[in-house]
């Protein structure tokens, strides 16, 4: 009814810099979301106090129906980072929430190696948190760098080792171009991570891959 009313406007955001297509996808709630986005005057890029957008909000919390909707349109710019220098794709892959992120690889145009403020790609997100089914679609993609190191040197096999996420080290270590020889700012290795945090199963995986690396 409201958005029936031509001096209602669309875009108006309350203190926290929220519009209400922003509190709509921040909030999952896609039958709001898609009128709002019906209607030609409503700006699907516009940012809260902290830089993040309707599709940052949609994205880091999971609302995969939203993001859809919000994607099917050219004007969204699915790169948008927010304060901290964080991307859709970013805060999907730090959650864990798989099908946002498989959808959002989807777009040619979404670029899934800009690192936030420390440097971590949303791959060396992913891999640090454990998040395995994340971290196997981006590495289906071909342009995601699995060698990128952040801003301590950390590469994402680093990460996981240091972690203790064997799994996601398995999948890093599957891969001819990780480079398991990578060591951090501090001069550490990716078994030195492991075996400082007594991550024993990570620990044998090393060594082998290792060998063959330097052998």
């Amino acid at each position: 009814m409201l958005l029936e009313r031509n001096d209602v406007n669309p875009n108006t955001a309350n203190e926290h810099g929220q519009t209400p297509l922003y509190i709509a996808a921040w909030k999952g709630h896609e039958k709001v979301a898609k009128p709002l986005l019906g209607r030609g005057d409503v700006n699907p890029n516009t940012t809260d106090n902290f830089d993040q957008t309707p599709l940052s909000g949609a994205a880091g919390e999971g609302h995969h129906m939203v993001v859809k909707i919000l994607l099917e349109r050219n004007d969204v710019n699915p790169n948008t980072a927010n304060r901290h220098s964080q991307t859709p794709i970013f805060q999907a892959a730090w959650k864990g929430h798989e099908g946002v992120v498989k959808t959002l690889l989807e777009r040619v145009n979404v670029d899934p190696n800009i690192p936030d403020g420390y440097g971590q790609t949303p791959l060396s997100r992913a891999a640090c948190q454990g998040h395995e089914g994340v971290v196997e679609a981006l590495l289906e993609r071909g342009d995601v760098n699995p060698n990128t190191a952040d801003s301590f040197g950390n590469t994402p096999l680093g990460s996981a080792a240091g972690e203790g996420h064997d799994m996601v080290v398995k999948m890093l270590l599957e891969r001819n171009d990780v480079n398991p020889n990578t060591t951090s700012r501090y001069g550490q290795m990716p078994p030195f991570q492991a075996t400082c945090e007594g991550h024993e199963e990570v620990v044998e995986m090393l060594p082998e891959k290792l060998a063959a690396a330097t052998g």
